[in-house]
């Protein structure tokens, strides 16, 4: 008897006294989870994603979409880049005011391409105040996964408020499951050996966030 045949076994057993017209596991256990954790108003919101962004180390920006560019640009000089990746929906006019080299998102670049690589720039799908969690999900301004987890220095612009849920739960509701969703809770980390932290493992050393206010264009 093969393990599979033991467990599926064991399972009929436990199930042989369970009438079939039972109610439904999914129906039977109470589900009432708070959807979020308090009021907040939607300023408190954006101010509780950043707090939290923040405390995981990310290095959180905010701006207003006119200065969007000149602040994606400041923050690319301030790193010392001179390549980065950009994901073909990402709208041209984010990187207007920098001369940094632009290298497109193609699927035949290898991961030590991507490594020569200083930053990469890109959207969200949306961002989690009370997990301080930005939710890329492979969208046109997003990107494949690989270009936001092989370079060292990854800018991520999230629209405020429009972008921002309070919690989990609310954040499930408005992504799409079928979708690639890539969960990132500040820049990659780890303290697996003798609780020493080190970063940079997983993915980007460095995570900067920017939250913008105000209409920005959008293509893709």
């Amino acid at each position: 008897m093969s393990s599979r045949d033991l467990i599926l076994g064991r399972v009929r057993r436990a199930l042989a006294d369970v009438p079939r017209d039972d109610t439904p596991y999914e129906q039977a256990v109470e589900r009432g989870y708070l959807r979020e954790h308090g009021g907040r108003s939607v300023e408190q919101t954006v101010d509780l994603l950043a707090e939290n962004l923040a405390d995981y180390r990310a290095l959180v920006h905010r701006c207003a979409a006119a200065e969007l560019a000149g602040t994606i640009a400041g923050l690319l000089a301030g790193h010392g880049s001179t390549s980065v990746v950009v994901p073909a929906g990402l709208d041209e006019a984010w990187l207007a005011a920098t001369e940094v080299t632009r290298v497109p998102d193609r699927a035949e670049d290898t991961s030590g391409e991507l490594d020569r690589v200083d930053s990469v720039v890109t959207a969200c799908a949306l961002a989690i105040a009370e997990t301080g969690t930005l939710v890329l999900d492979g969208g046109p301004d997003q990107g494949r996964r690989r270009i936001t987890l092989v370079p060292d220095h990854h800018i991520c612009v999230v629209r405020v408020p429009d972008q921002v849920v309070s919690s989990v739960p609310q954040a499930l509701e408005r992504l799409d499951p079928t979708r690639p969703l890539t969960w990132i809770s500040g820049p990659s980390a780890t303290s697996d050996i003798e609780l020493d932290r080190v970063e940079g493992v997983h993915g980007p050393r460095t995570l900067e966030v920017v939250l913008v206010s105000g209409t920005v264009s959008v293509r893709g």
